[in-house]
């Protein structure tokens, strides 16, 4: 097998599926968890099982140390100005839900616009929703290509002083897409508009400076950053956290709670009600740590070269189309065969042990304009293998025979 980085350290990748040996090609919609991650969470939950913030014994003080360091970890990880600028949510979704309820009823009404784009996830379009219906405020999209790229020839059409947030996706996790943000984060603020990033699909890929982008927000789940599910990052310009109001109540985002009213804790704590999520915190941080032992510049190299690698051999096939044919990709090869249904082609590559994902991969009006119900999608980790590759197009080619 030709050699992927770190491979070796992803216990789940050594196992057989269906008597194969397992080729994991679905990690746009999780990652798989290196041996520090899993550590990292046994040790927690075996020597410092404690709350944090407010125990007076040491159980408590070094589960707090770690939790807290963890935050420094995520902020040095992605160059956030200052640690408070990271608060911890449930994931992509819930740190998108957070600026929706928070900064968008505060400071969107009925004469403003939200704008996305066609190509979101529905976590970064139901949300919006939501507000505007709740405010009368316009959500626009900018359009998709056939290519699967941003028509940015609207913007000048769609990007006006009415906006007030602008929500696009980095990469596209139907397509892989990677969109052109920093003329995006230049165009919003021009109009005085502020701008979130779902960051879901490029943090994993590739290095994300917020600083360097100059973006306003920044969400992502730590489960497609090699960490634990049910964990995720919202990063804020401190500015706007401060200037928001909380999105839920309850206990540790309070400062002084009297029947007469309350006041509330500083960002982050402000918007990090109730008991959070400590082992998945601290494991997230052993991802990143572990991430960044490796040269990230030579793991983007290998997945292009993985993703290269698919195109090749689909253009081998007259019978595969490729679904998203942008010149700037990552991570995710999308396709279809022809005269197959995409939920079939995903059953019987799983009976030779190669995991996929099939359907509209939560991007329905994605899949509405390019006018089919869904695609197959193969998407990858520094961890997989040209072998792998291989492999998925002779299961291909089998499943091809069996049609």
């Amino acid at each position: 097998m030709h050699a992927a980085p770190g491979r070796e350290d992803f216990p789940l990748l050594a196992q057989s599926v269906n008597s194969q040996p397992l080729v994991y090609l679905d990690n746009g919609a999780t990652t798989q968890k290196p041996q520090a991650v899993l550590d990292a969470l046994a040790h927690y939950y075996e020597h410092d099982n404690a709350n944090v913030h407010r125990g007076a014994h040491a159980l408590a003080a070094r589960a707090t140390d770690q939790f807290e360091a963890a935050r420094d970890t995520v902020a040095g990880f992605i160059n956030a100005a200052r640690r408070e600028e990271i608060v911890w949510t449930t994931g992509t979704t819930g740190a998108i839900n957070l600026v929706a309820h928070s900064y968008g009823q505060r400071f969107i009404g009925p004469d403003d616009a939200v704008l996305i784009s066609e190509m979101e996830h529905h976590s970064n379009i139901v949300p919006w929703q939501l507000l505007c219906e709740r405010t009368g405020a316009e959500l626009r999209a900018i359009p998709v290509t056939a290519q699967g790229e941003l028509d940015l020839s609207t913007l000048d059409t769609l990007l006006d002083e009415r906006v007030k947030l602008v929500s696009v996706v980095h990469v596209s996790n139907a397509l892989g897409t990677v969109n052109p943000v920093r003329e995006l984060i230049q165009r919003a603020h021009a109009v005085g508009a502020v701008i979130l990033l779902d960051g879901a699909q490029s943090i994993g890929h590739m290095p994300v400076d917020v600083q360097e982008l100059d973006v306003d927000f920044l969400a992502f789940s730590a489960h497609k950053l090699f960490g634990p599910t049910g964990m995720g990052v919202l990063y804020g310009r401190y500015e706007l956290l401060d200037a928001m109001p909380p999105f839920l109540g309850g206990g540790e985002m309070i400062e002084r709670v009297q029947m007469s009213g309350s006041t509330y804790q500083a960002p982050p704590l402000r918007f990090e009600a109730g008991t959070p999520n400590i082992a998945d915190v601290i494991a997230t941080a052993a991802g990143i740590d572990y991430l960044n032992t490796h040269d990230r510049t030579a793991l983007a190299a290998h997945e292009a070269t993985l993703l290269a690698r698919c195109h090749a051999l689909a253009a081998e096939r007259p019978w595969i189309r490729v679904v998203g044919e942008s010149a700037h990709k990552a991570g995710a090869f999308s396709f279809l065969v022809e005269g197959a249904h995409p939920g079939d082609v995903g059953t019987l590559l799983d009976q030779q042990g190669v995991a996929v994902r099939t359907g509209h991969h939560c991007a329905q009006p994605l899949m509405d304009k390019l006018g089919i119900p869904g695609t197959v999608r193969a998407s990858f980790s520094f961890y997989n293998t040209l072998d792998e590759v291989e492999r998925l197009f002779a299961a291909l080619d089998r499943v091809r025979e069996f049609l």
